[in-house]
């Protein structure tokens, strides 16, 4: 059977081929390129509205008065610190329960029918019970930030666990090695590289919450202050809000990513001789 010639333009298109890093950060930085001139093409058209769909350049003059002027900073900080502390909690959970459910199947057994339920519940349905239980401070947005990802923590860290191969647990059994020792030597060091990775991920869902945390009775926060802005029509401070939190997000991941390049070299390095072979 002849096969057909693809076009040229799809000659760069390899199947699961790794990019160069200078490819990926001239295509990355070409999508931003791309996505603010779109932006900007569209709201400056005379069909829309600019109050209610600014320019770029506008809403970055709008963050510019907002940390100048309004002391947005604070509220900025606020937010990590609510980010931050929250995750921890979550971390501090779920990395056990993940690792006890991932390792021993009984423990699987008990947990995993109530924990799995769990993932399925809207987060912003608990706001109600939260705000009665804790009040309208931090300890209530804390605990729903909590909330917002536990769950998932726990499945995840539970399948990164389950996922070490069973023949390191083999080996270690017959040196002698007993459960304690095979799950703190063996079975933690060889899933922490996954783990890490999902910290990394389920960090983002954390931050997909943080608005709806601080829109609720709060005072402080980038949401709260995008509740400001949403009465008084603000639409380019709003926006502004949007993308101080893309960019911390962004922040934190490329932070995890370091990390995880700090803590497990011999991983990158593999995948940097992959790279070199093609």
């Amino acid at each position: 059977m002849t096969q057909l010639a693809e076009p040229a333009i799809l000659a760069n298109f390899e199947i699961k081929k790794q990019v160069p890093k200078r490819v990926q950060v001239l295509l990355g930085f070409a999508s931003w390129v791309l996505f603010f001139l779109g932006w900007h093409l569209l709201a400056t058209n005379s069909q829309i509205n600019q109050q209610l769909f600014p320019p770029p350049l506008k809403v970055f003059t709008a963050l510019w008065m907002l940390f100048a002027e309004e002391n947005f900073l604070a509220d900025v900080l606020q937010s990590v610190f609510r980010i931050l502390a929250s995750y921890g909690i979550a971390i501090a959970i779920a990395l056990p329960l993940g690792l006890l459910m991932g390792t021993f199947p009984m423990v699987e057994a008990f947990l995993n029918p109530l924990v799995s339920p769990f993932r399925y519940l809207p987060a912003p349905s608990f706001i109600p019970l939260l705000l009665m239980w804790l009040g309208t401070g931090d300890e209530q947005k804390i605990a729903f930030l909590v909330l917002g990802v536990i769950w998932f923590l726990i499945t995840l860290i539970m399948d990164n666990t389950q996922a070490v191969p069973m023949e390191l647990v083999e080996t270690a059994k017959t040196l002698g090695a007993g459960k304690g020792s095979i799950l703190r030597t063996i079975i933690f060091p060889a899933a922490l590289p996954n783990i890490v990775d999902t910290f990394r991920q389920m960090l983002a869902v954390s931050w997909t919450y943080l608005v709806i945390a601080e829109i609720v009775a709060a005072t402080n926060g980038i949401g709260a202050m995008m509740m400001r802005a949403k009465r008084f029509v603000h639409v380019d401070e709003i926006m502004a809000g949007i993308l101080v939190i893309g960019f911390l997000g962004l922040l934190f991941d490329t932070a995890l990513r370091l990390l995880h390049w700090q803590l497990f070299p011999y991983l990158h390095r593999s995948q940097q001789k992959n790279l070199y072979a093609y």
